[in-house]
């Protein structure tokens, strides 16, 4: 299957620095904070890519860089074949840029602020059709409108109230309306369930399988929550400092874990069938971002790490799980295979 979405290499620094003048008489260095550090992936049509991680991984800005909110500081993004950044993106038509850029859309996380309370559910669902190039005439719009609340389980007469008489699941459905304006192909979901109570999590969750099913959508799926991941996601990317330190089909990852900050993760879910069974928690905190470990930046926290870790960054190398995985440990067999019997 083709992928819709590729990166390659693709990297984001910031800036943050105090002021020229607080650094020339402090005698301060200039502050660089490596957000995103290399991260190489695809995501094939029709199929959920997961990526999880601790806060400060940096899941959120690969998100902005895709939808064009940053821009990379390395690598290159191509949706659909059309290069959107990096070398070669440049020689590209901006009318074919326009067209990529507009088959893909963005779910935010906290459906108390990503909706305008000034503005009615119509208007806020019909401002992706009407910043486009060509639009529809008015009564075509309201007809979309209508229509697109409709697909999301909302009716017709929404469409007058303001977000503020929606609840939480009822907003996020709006903001997926309006993320299914302009007919995307490609949509970003950046946590879009944390803000809201189990039982509705799992409506908005079905309702956006069920979209999928029938529109052909293709996701990236940013969430915290393992058991919402395993839920949706086709295959699984796990991110730390910046990097993918794993990526593999869900069943593989979530039965054979391969590397050691993934098991740790897994062994911090609750898990029934798990009970008296041995597990390796979490420990230690996330180095600072503005100052990463040498070699392998999850070593200060990893029980398997040797000399080569603290030194040698490891790079993503086919794994026996049909994945991928960043680990020393792992490449010199230092690390066991988990067995799928064991969860």
């Amino acid at each position: 299957m083709s992928a819709l979405v590729r990166l390659t290499d693709v990297a984001r620094t910031f800036d943050v620095s105090a002021p020229w003048l607080d650094r020339a008489l402090g005698g301060k260095a200039r502050a660089l904070l490596r957000a995103v550090d290399g991260v190489s992936f695809e995501i094939p049509r029709g199929e959920t890519l997961g990526l999880v991680g601790e806060s400060g991984c940096g899941k959120s800005t690969v998100a902005r860089l895709i939808v064009g909110l940053h821009a990379p500081s390395r690598g290159t993004i191509e949706y659909d074949g059309v290069a959107l950044a990096g070398p070669g993106a440049d020689s590209v038509p901006a009318g074919r840029r326009r067209q990529a850029r507009r088959s893909m859309q963005m779910i935010f996380q906290d459906p108390y602020a990503s909706l305008n309370p000034r503005w009615r559910v119509s208007d806020i669902v019909a401002e992706p059709i009407l910043a486009q190039d060509a639009r529809p005439p008015g009564a075509a719009i309201g007809e979309r409108v209508r229509g697109l609340l409709a697909q999301v389980g909302l009716a017709a007469a929404d469409g007058a109230k303001y977000p503020h008489q929606f609840s939480g699941g009822q907003r996020q459905r709006i903001s997926i309306a309006r993320a299914l304006a302009t007919e995307p192909a490609f949509i970003v979901c950046d946590e879009p369930t944390s803000a809201l109570d189990v039982s509705v999590q799992a409506q908005v969750l079905n309702l956006m399988r069920d979209l999928q099913r029938r529109l052909g959508l293709t996701y990236l799926f940013i969430s915290h929550n393992l058991a919402v991941v395993h839920h949706v996601a086709d295959r699984v990317g796990v991110m730390y400092l910046g990097r993918i330190v794993e990526i593999a089909p869900t069943p593989s990852l979530f039965a054979a874990p391969a590397h050691p900050y993934t098991r740790m993760l897994l062994d911090a879910v609750p898990d029934l069938r798990m009970t008296g069974t041995a597990r390796t928690a979490v420990t230690g905190e996330v180095p600072n971002p503005l100052d990463p470990p040498s070699g392998c930046s999850f070593h200060p926290r990893c029980p398997f790490a040797d000399a080569r870790c603290r030194s040698e960054i490891p790079m993503l190398r086919d794994a026996s799980t049909g994945g991928k995985v960043a680990c020393h440990a792992v490449d010199e067999g230092r690390l066991a295979p988990r067995t799928p019997a064991v969860r």
